[in-house]
């Protein structure tokens, strides 16, 4: 039976490396997948998906207000049997409501990789709306520097220090985040604030 899947985790806890291995198993069983980025992820180029271990493959960038399940039906002729979406945290919640209707008319699997919150603990909206629909939801884990379960996206400024204001996206890689667990997030900003 098809789902729609998020697998979701904190910077650095290769979402981007599983999306690019989930693709190449099922290509693997000679399976035609649809590899999907949201437009507004132009970090590594607007057509290419790169994971931080150097993986790194071709996807079709999908701007805001355009509806998936519409280029879906129109691409039916070509027949995915899968779509893999990488940094689904950026799509518009109406798109995740369109795989959501992907998955029940063609009976295909989605599989969404990104991010739960952002630097401010803040749900983004599509990751809000995963939440609400996604079958099965599973965290991608990695570790604070103190060993601790990381679970927040911590920004940095140009000079290293942890930041809690400004535009709730910002692209950047490990020059602008950090994981972190709660605890050393909570210290790292008290001690900003106290100098």
């Amino acid at each position: 039976m098809a789902k729609l899947y998020f697998k979701y985790g904190v910077m650095g806890s290769s979402k981007s490396a599983q999306a690019l291995i989930t693709k190449f198993n099922y290509e693997e069983q000679g399976m035609r997948v649809w590899l999907i980025k949201p437009a507004r992820d132009t970090r590594d180029g607007l057509n290419l998906i790169r994971s931080r271990i150097g993986l790194e493959q071709e996807a079709d960038a999908i701007g805001e207000g355009i509806d998936l399940f519409a280029v879906f039906k129109e691409r039916e002729k070509e027949f995915y049997e899968v779509i893999i979406v990488d940094e689904a945290q950026f799509l518009a919640p109406e798109q995740v409501e369109q795989l959501r209707d992907i998955v029940d008319t063609y009976h295909i699997p989605v599989l969404c990789f990104g991010l739960r919150t952002d630097f401010c603990t803040k749900l983004f909206p599509a990751s809000a709306r995963l939440f609400e629909l996604a079958d099965s939801i599973s965290e991608l884990k990695t570790v604070c520097a103190c060993g601790k379960k990381a679970m927040v996206n911590a920004r940095l400024d140009q000079e290293g220090h942890v930041v809690t204001e400004g535009e709730q996206v910002f692209l950047g890689g490990n020059e602008s985040y950090r994981p972190m667990c709660y605890r050393c997030w909570k210290k790292a900003i008290k001690k900003e604030k106290d100098e």
